[in-house]
């Protein structure tokens, strides 16, 4: 394990090109709420474009960023599983454009859950390496698990409630860290 607070530490040429395949679903995203507002749907491309960009943002944010910075590997494992989430990375940017402009989230909701299992095994591989953090990496887990299984869930949901079940997940999202460190 590298050592995160060490002094001019750069970003590994995996971690430059994990963040330019959220680059590419941004870029995805940007087209396809310009196309939307083309064809004079601005209300549901601004949603579809804001509901797609969380999902990237929170992806990125949480599944790389902030875990790698608190927990930076640089083994074999840990590469492994960044290419796991570069795959859910590119699978959720193929299905950006179909979420905001066809309203079809299916590909979308495929690729972030496999985004989020890489977080959830990075997170499995914290707990078994680390028996200090092993209650807290198995917390994140666990809930991390939970919402995924809530986001498959939300895709019977009729597209005109989407708006809702996704503000829901999306605060629940942003709650697994504040729930983790309330339960400290």
């Amino acid at each position: 394990m590298r050592d995160p607070e060490e002094d001019h530490r750069t970003a590994t040429t995996l971690e430059l090109f994990f963040d330019l395949t959220f680059v590419v679903a941004v870029g995805r995203a940007a087209a396809a709420l310009h196309h939307e507002i083309a064809v004079g749907h601005v209300a549901g491309g601004v949603l579809g474009f804001v509901m797609m960009f969380f999902g990237i943002w929170w992806a990125w944010m949480m599944t790389f960023t902030w875990f790698a910075s608190a927990h930076d590997s640089d083994d074999v494992g840990h590469r492994l599983l960044t290419f796991v989430q570069i795959a859910g990375a590119l699978i959720f940017a193929t299905g950006v454009a179909s979420a905001v402009e066809d309203r079809e989230l299916l590909v979308g909701v495929v690729g972030y859950v496999i985004m989020r299992v890489g977080l959830v095994l990075s997170w499995l591989r914290v707990a078994r390496d680390q028996p200090e953090q092993r209650p807290r990496a198995l917390r994140y887990a666990l809930l991390t698990i939970g919402v995924q299984v809530l986001w498959v869930a939300a895709l019977a949901t009729p597209y005109d409630a989407i708006p809702f079940v996704f503000f829901g997940l999306g605060l629940v999202e942003l709650a697994i860290p504040v729930c983790r460190r309330a339960a400290r």
